[in-house]
């Protein structure tokens, strides 16, 4: 399967960058490239994730790095990375 993000997903990643950078760029870059690698498993086992059925009949799961909750959706041979957030986030 493809990996792909979403506009949302990608202005998420941004978003925690920069709230890290301001404490520590190091850490911040180094967040991110795992955020980045985490979902890369999905390509060979997309169904990983636990399934969230208030998004049925789409078929949206999350899957937990580290402290942060990643969404994503399995749209046929695409896996959509469509939000992603630290879990202490109010959500």
């Amino acid at each position: 399967m493809e990996i792909s993000w979403t506009r949302s997903a990608l202005a998420d990643l941004g978003r925690l960058h920069e709230f890290l950078a301001a404490a520590n760029p190091r850490v911040a870059a180094t967040v991110v490239a795992r955020l980045v690698a985490g979902p890369e498993v999905l390509a060979t086992q997309p169904r990983l994730g636990t399934p969230l059925t208030d998004f049925l009949p789409r078929e949206v799961r999350y899957l937990l790095i580290g402290d942060y909750e990643l969404r994503y959706e399995i749209a046929g041979e695409r896996v959509w990375i469509l939000r992603l957030w630290h879990t202490r986030e109010d959500r």
